[in-house]
């Protein structure tokens, strides 16, 4: 099966080439190597996925020929974006819009007119629930973004449908719960509060760690979109997928102060705009389409992501 991937220099991206590569699929990646965070980061994981098989394109979904890169793909996993709740009000507004949107729709434009006519699996958030109207949220949950990145990703989902139903694109949008583990961008809470911990820093939290997240551990996620792939699903379908289980930032200092034997000191700053109270999964719905289930427990997924960032010699670099 011949994949492309965008977004493949990325956090889940990187990942799931590596993934695809072992399993001899030699994927083709794209990314644009944007500055959201240091584009190094990312040219050294496309390295690492390059040294596995794998090749990834420097270029942008909204400027590179679509038509060509898809020919003869079976499937797509669209991953590329704009990241970030708390960098999207304002005038950031616009990058999200066509990181987002312009580009899953251009996207779309060009699946529903290359003869393979490949499958996109739209890479979603949970931000599009905002404060969802019951917990544990399940799909058919009206969506509530309370951040303008969560308006984006539920945006992109729409066009998922839209291409589904008018033009027959084989699309499955996944609604990703916070996802950790190796390789994750330093702008996230696990890497700046392991790292942190690493350098005895102190932890700077938004709001009092009550919050509470349904974490969701990077192979996990992986997993899935590969089943979201391949399976015998119904075009623009939606899935949740989630680590299963619900925990508070305050739990999470407290595994972290465990595995790395070190009191972890927390500096509370206002809660951030656009966060939400709670983020807890249904994932039924995916566990009989798609026969997946999580497997990987936070206290053992954030011990992977420790050990990553030891090896990353995090104490002096720019994972932080």
């Amino acid at each position: 099966m011949k994949a492309l991937v965008t977004g493949a220099a990325g956090f889940i991206g990187s990942t799931l080439m590596e993934r695809l590569s072992a399993e001899g699929d030699s994927p083709v990646g794209i990314d644009n190597f944007s500055d959201y965070y240091d584009p190094e980061i990312k040219r050294s994981n496309a390295a690492f996925v390059e040294a596995c098989g794998g090749a990834i394109i420097d270029g942008d979904v909204n400027e590179i020929d679509l038509d060509a890169l898809l020919e003869d793909v079976d499937v797509v996993y669209h991953l590329a974006g704009q990241p970030g709740v708390r960098k999207s009000w304002g005038s950031a507004f616009d990058v999200y819009v066509t990181a987002n949107v312009s580009a899953t729709q251009r996207l779309l434009e060009a699946a529903r007119r290359v003869p393979t006519r490949p499958r996109v699996v739209y890479a979603s958030s949970s931000s599009v629930y905002g404060n969802a109207e019951s917990y544990p949220t399940s799909e058919v949950a009206l969506p509530q973004p309370r951040s303008p990145y969560g308006v984006t990703k539920l945006a992109g989902e729409h066009l998922c449908r839209l291409y589904a139903a008018n033009h027959g694109v084989s699309t499955v949008s996944l609604r990703f719960f916070t996802v950790y583990g190796p390789r994750q961008r330093p702008d996230m809470a696990f890497t700046r509060f392991l790292s942190a911990a690493l350098r005895d820093e102190p932890i700077h939290v938004f709001g009092t760690g009550d919050q509470i997240r349904d974490f969701t551990y990077v192979a996990d996620i992986v997993e899935s979109i590969i089943r979201a792939g391949t399976a015998d699903v119904a075009k623009g379908s939606v899935y949740n997928v989630s680590g299963g289980g619900s925990h508070s930032v305050n739990e999470v200092l407290a595994v972290i102060e465990d595995l790395t034997g070190r009191a972890v000191q927390v500096q509370r700053e206002d809660a951030a705009l656009g966060d939400v109270s709670r983020t807890t999964a249904e994932i039924t719905a995916i566990t009989s389409a798609l026969a997946w289930n999580p497997s990987t427990d936070l206290r053992t997924g954030l011990a992977a992501q420790l050990e990553w960032l030891r090896s990353m010699g995090t104490a002096t670099s720019d994972w932080s």
